[in-house]
């Protein structure tokens, strides 16, 4: 109970800067708006999806893509916090050692949460609809939030193992950019060549992205089963990954959380 309780207060502290530096909260919400607005109009009537419409192909893969980037807040966040000395602070203090790095993973949500609001928004405006039951749709959003909050625990070991905010976001760019786009985020996998194809199929972020389609309603008309387990088993194939990223990665985050706080 004590871990939870020193979490949550970690967790208020870093909510509260969205009204100490309301800023922050315009760059996490206008980031995924630019990729709506630009995806929908720019390649919208260049990309051809069978059966269906690419605007509500496409808002699927904009959420899984956002909050895998938004993960990156979690790193950055840490690292600032590293760099200016207030991981020794907060060491000194009465408090569960994984409070801190908890705190800032669940925190992050809630960016995440506003983010995927904003950009359901969007997307409606854009033509996206959830054709699904209200079930389904807030199952989809329960699994987005929750493979979001697994992610962040990978992006909190980089931010306790690097120098500087900046070299979290260089860093994850290199990383995500390819993982987001190998995969069925904005085209479908089928369209891929060869080894491509194979690595999109088994890629998390292509079965996340499917996941919320088949939850939303979104697949194309006429679009065939898929022929790789993962796709076939898209929602337990997320969960999965996103329950092996909390057992491998919080356990790390916290032990580097008191290495770093250390040096």
């Amino acid at each position: 109970m004590n871990t939870l309780r020193d979490a949550a207060v970690i967790a208020r502290r870093n909510l509260i800067r969205i009204r100490r530096v309301p800023d922050v909260m315009v760059f996490v919400l206008i980031q995924p708006l630019m990729f709506v607005v630009l995806f929908a109009y720019v390649f919208g009537g260049s990309i051809d999806i069978p059966g269906g419409s690419y605007r509500e192909f496409l808002i699927a893969g904009i959420f899984a893509q956002t909050v895998v980037f938004g993960a990156t807040f979690t790193g950055s966040g840490l690292a600032e916090d590293l760099q200016r000395g207030l991981i020794n602070r907060f060491r000194s203090l009465p408090m569960s050692r994984s409070a801190v790095v908890a705190g800032r993973t669940a925190s992050d949500v809630v960016y995440n949460a506003l983010s995927v609001t904003m950009m359901s928004v969007a997307g409606l405006v854009v033509g996206w609809r959830i054709r699904g039951s209200v079930l389904d749709a807030i199952v989809a959003y329960a699994l987005l939030l929750f493979f979001a909050y697994a992610f962040s625990w990978v992006m909190a070991c980089i931010g306790l193992l690097v120098p500087t905010p900046e070299v979290v976001n260089n860093a994850s760019f290199v990383v995500l950019f390819p993982a987001t786009f190998i995969a069925n985020t904005f085209v479908p996998s089928d369209n891929l060549p060869g080894v491509l194809r194979t690595v999109a199929e088994w890629n998390p972020i292509s079965t996340l992205t499917h996941a919320l389609r088949v939850r939303f309603g979104n697949l194309p008309a006429g679009t065939p089963e898929p022929t790789s387990w993962p796709l076939q088993n898209s929602t337990l194939y997320s969960l999965l990954w996103a329950f092996a990223l909390i057992v491998v990665f919080a356990p790390i985050a916290t032990r580097l959380y008191q290495r770093a706080g250390a040096r």
